[in-house]
């Protein structure tokens, strides 16, 4: 498909792709936040709980560039 094999597509699918869905998670996390006036403490707690997740995807990528360098 325009020149890409599948192992290419598949990278970025997995990189860019799902990095741009946690970023449009993190938009709704803030916004679910923002509107139920969470506060600081409140609102602090909401991306703990919700946005923990991703941090083991960040995570992989730091482990495999520095593991691969």
């Amino acid at each position: 498909m325009f020149g890409f094999n599948e192992e290419q597509i598949a990278w970025f699918g997995l990189t860019v792709g799902v990095g741009a869905f946690m970023l449009y998670m993190l938009f709704i996390i803030g916004h679910l936040a923002w509107e139920s006036k969470a506060g600081k403490f409140g609102t602090f707690v909401i991306f703990l709980g919700l946005a923990f997740g991703m941090v083991g995807f960040v995570a992989k990528g730091i482990i495999e560039w520095w593991m691969t360098r």
